[in-house]
């Protein structure tokens, strides 16, 4: 075979592979993947990364709800894309499973991936919330949280709601071991309930009304302010900390809005959540929630005392102390945006 030259035929070729290279979004700076999960920006949409943010509870991820609806994202220069999961535990196993790059999650469900030696970065604490209730029938005569024991009670498992369960007996002196705890998608407690397969139970505020709805005169409820839940942003292990800084400036940018107006705040958050959610609803419990993207030594006390009570509960294998949880916490982002929010040494 004879040997092929090598000047101007070589020269054009490389022309031609530069001029591929700029009309092309693979030589964009993106992570090559294809799927915007990688290490850095992900795909391009009209020259701005692609960031994919997997929500959950919109009143906790209220300021990633507003940033969609007011398309905020593009001050940013990113293009967000943001899904909304059933539970914060569903929005996790998306940035674990490499579907979302940064997802919206309660503080339990954080724990136990920690505990279970998943590799998840936690960036910040988005909101908090105390107002929980226990729901129950007037015809099953629970007045005190003491009367649960022996009692058949509804939780979805794995969520902040199990741990708030777990706070109301404790506040009585019980444990898990005392009730018959049986686990239930959040939407499933009301008709549990209504049915009266369960005596009582615990799931997202969301759902209070439609329980008060359902049970009618037989609705009753005790209120509990002793756990606090945390609403968590969360990045995956390949997910560049330019890229969460981004997204954290555009939800520093949709909480002062929440502050300014909060009443266009709640209907966007209506708007997003695509008929999950009642404006009434919203009206009602927004206001008590405290938005502030934080990371304090609050934040780590609170998920060491959880990770304890994972740890006896659950049997996970991991470290539950406080140096191995934070190493779980990556202040880099934050830092980098509001250096008075990183207050946790």
């Amino acid at each position: 075979m004879p040997r092929p030259r090598t000047g101007l035929r070589a020269a054009s070729a490389l022309l031609a592979a530069a001029l591929l290279c700029t009309l092309t979004s693979a030589c964009s700076g993106g992570n090559g993947n294809g799927n915007g999960n990688g290490s850095g920006s992900g795909d391009r949409t009209g020259g701005r990364p692609a960031v994919s943010i997997a929500g959950s509870d919109h009143l906790g991820g209220a300021p990633v709800h507003v940033a969609q609806e007011r398309g905020l994202w593009s001050a940013e220069g990113i293009d967000a894309t943001v899904t909304t999961q059933p539970t914060g535990r569903d929005a996790l196993n998306a940035v674990l499973g490499g579907q979302a790059q940064l997802g919206v999650v309660g503080d339990l469900p954080a724990v136990t991936a920690a505990l279970g030696g998943r590799d998840l970065r936690i960036v910040a604490d988005l909101s908090r919330f105390s107002d929980w209730r226990l729901l129950t029938r007037s015809d099953r005569a629970i007045t005190g949280f003491a009367a649960l024991k022996g009692r058949k009670v509804g939780v979805p498992q794995g969520t902040n709601v199990e741990y708030a369960l777990s706070r109301m007996l404790a506040s009585v002196q019980l444990t898990a071991a005392d009730v018959t705890v049986v686990n239930l998608a959040p939407n499933q407690v009301t008709s549990a309930l209504a049915r009266g397969d369960i005596d009582a139970g615990v799931t997202f505020p969301s759902f209070y009304e439609a329980a008060r709805t359902a049970l009618g005169e037989r609705y009753a409820e005790l209120a509990f302010t002793g756990y606090t839940a945390r609403t968590l942003l969360v990045a995956g292990p390949r997910t560049s900390d330019e890229t969460t800084a981004a997204v954290l400036r555009t939800v520093l940018r949709a909480q002062r809005e929440i502050g300014e107006d909060p009443a266009r705040a709640r209907q966007a958050v209506v708007a997003q959540s695509k008929g999950a959610l009642q404006a009434g609803y919203v009206d009602t419990y927004q206001p008590r929630y405290t938005y502030g993207a934080t990371l304090s030594p609050e934040l780590l006390n609170q998920l060491e005392q959880e990770g304890a009570w994972a740890k006896a509960a659950q049997g996970l294998p991991g470290a539950a102390d406080r140096a191995a949880l934070q190493r779980h916490l990556n202040p880099g982002p934050l830092t980098a945006v509001d250096p008075a929010a990183v207050t946790v040494r």
